[in-house]
């Protein structure tokens, strides 16, 4: 005589409802609390929208997917800590849209980079990264030299701010474009790195 285990394991579309209702049920419990907890929706203190030539910076890490061979986002295990820096918290990424965790670590992970190298130093490792690291297999991005070319910086902010309520101001957005004048897509790109988990240094 079987029992209820063997009918559901026989019956698929049964099986199909009762695993649908699990990994809902499952999902609402894990997901649901999150959006109610200041910790993952409310920014850590101190910190700020990127500003036009760090979102412009921002806009060069993602288009060259630097994102394939760099995490940010460091975990709370010793080994880790120990190399990078406080682990990762959630209020840190408020303003990252799309979040640049990653999931693949070819090179170090960037997220508490900024402050820890000079800009002259990233400014040759982007460059030609075995200038400075010998064993580096990092590309060189020499071609970043060139004039930054970004039309659309002042919609960008103003999108992030309808959109996700980011809080720039309008002297921030109008003055954006002239911001970004006489500047190169290193000099943005530098900005960027530059600015990745420095917030949480100032406050812990």
């Amino acid at each position: 005589m079987s029992n209820g285990h063997e009918k559901v394991e026989k019956n698929i579309g049964l099986m199909i409802v009762l695993i649908t209702i699990l990994v809902s049920v499952g999902g609402l419990v894990q997901i649901v609390p999150l959006f109610f907890m200041n910790s993952t929706t409310q920014p850590v203190e101190g910190l700020k929208p990127y500003s036009a030539l760090q979102l412009a910076g921002r806009d060069i890490y993602v288009s060259e997917g630097c994102y394939l061979c760099h995490s940010q986002m460091i975990r709370p295990f010793r080994a880790e800590t120990e190399r990078y820096g406080h682990y990762s918290v959630a209020g840190e990424f408020i303003y990252d849209h799309p979040f640049q965790w990653g999931s693949k670590r070819t090179g170090p992970d960037l997220h508490r980079v900024g402050g820890r190298y000079s800009d002259e130093w990233h400014r040759a490792h982007l460059i030609n990264p075995r200038a400075v690291v010998p064993e580096s297999v990092m590309p060189g991005y020499p071609w970043l030299q060139e004039p930054l070319n970004e039309p659309l910086i002042e919609k960008k902010m103003r999108l992030l701010k309808d959109v996700y309520g980011h809080p720039y101001t309008e002297e921030e957005i109008q003055g954006a474009a002239k911001a970004l004048e006489g500047k190169t897509g290193l000099d943005a790109m530098i900005a960027y790195l530059q600015n990745l988990g420095t917030t949480i240094k100032t406050v812990r």
